[in-house]
């Protein structure tokens, strides 16, 4: 390694350990304190939807669920400004969408609602342009709603499918699931985390047509701010990654001044 080389390793080596020590720092903010019965799920498999429920579409205009649902739905509730969990999860959503063997708009739809009563119209439509565009097939725009309403209307919704949520300053705690509605508003299945298999949205949407609830095989539940329930510990994932990205970083630049050293030796004996 010459000379420039070295200081341009070195430059880069401390810009990244600046630019990750906010993050380092955040990792250690106190975690936020909730309990089972504040946040999760607690499953609501054969209930029905309060269908009445009147929400805002994206156009501000209001329409009831009942008005929506006619075919096997996914709902998720998010909200639209969450710089956790709700971002990848509804990446999932457009991920399975893409790769499943059933048709959007025709063997299921999708509903996304969010559960901040901050969250307007506008930014609903914002949301719904963004996630439509990630669809690499033909999908109507009406298969994937973004909705909003009041806090009481969603939380009405929210304790309909057993999903609990609570406010921790500007933003939420909450987990990631999708959740099975039949035609007729029942809820039968539940999928956690971020990811979803095609096979398996397939055979729920074809299990939610013929309303059928199906137990839940795997409950781990991923929480926002990659909050860990067991070890009580906040943003862990941040941490480690850090720290690992940072050890990875001096491995090599003790490596590039052991060979530049020997290098040297190696020109000096000649």
């Amino acid at each position: 390694m010459t000379k420039p080389s070295l200081r341009q390793f070195l430059l880069t080596f401390t810009l990244t350990a600046m630019a990750l020590s906010p993050t380092m720092m955040k990792a250690q903010s106190p975690a936020p304190t909730f309990t089972a019965e504040e946040v999760g799920i607690n499953e609501k498999l054969g209930a029905t939807i309060p269908l009445d429920l009147e929400l805002k579409d994206e156009d501000g205009k209001r329409v009831t669920l009942r008005q929506l649902i006619d075919k096997p739905t996914i709902l998720t509730l998010n909200y639209f400004r969450c710089a956790g969990i709700c971002t990848p999860q509804l990446g999932g959503v457009a991920e399975v969408i893409n790769r499943t063997e059933a048709v959007p708009g025709r063997d299921f739809q999708v509903l996304t609602v969010s559960f901040d009563e901050r969250d307007e119209p506008e930014v609903a439509a914002q949301k719904r342009t963004n996630y439509l565009g990630e669809i690499k097939r033909p999908m109507p725009p009406a298969a994937w709603r973004f909705l909003t309403g009041p806090g009481a209307t969603t939380r009405a919704l929210a304790d309909a499918v057993g999903f609990k949520f609570k406010r921790d300053k500007d933003d939420f705690i909450h987990a990631a699931a999708i959740i099975f509605l039949s035609p007729k508003g029942q809820v039968t299945r539940y999928m956690y985390g971020v990811t979803y298999l095609p096979a398996d949205v397939q055979l729920a949407a074809q299990e939610a047509a013929r309303g059928e609830a199906q137990p839940t095989i795997n409950k781990f539940l991923k929480f926002c701010f990659s909050y860990d329930p067991v070890g009580r510990r906040y943003v862990l994932n941040t941490t480690t990654i850090g720290a690992t990205f940072i050890i990875l970083g001096a491995l090599v630049f003790v490596f590039a001044l052991t060979r530049r050293g020997r290098r040297t030796q190696s020109e000096e004996g000649q």
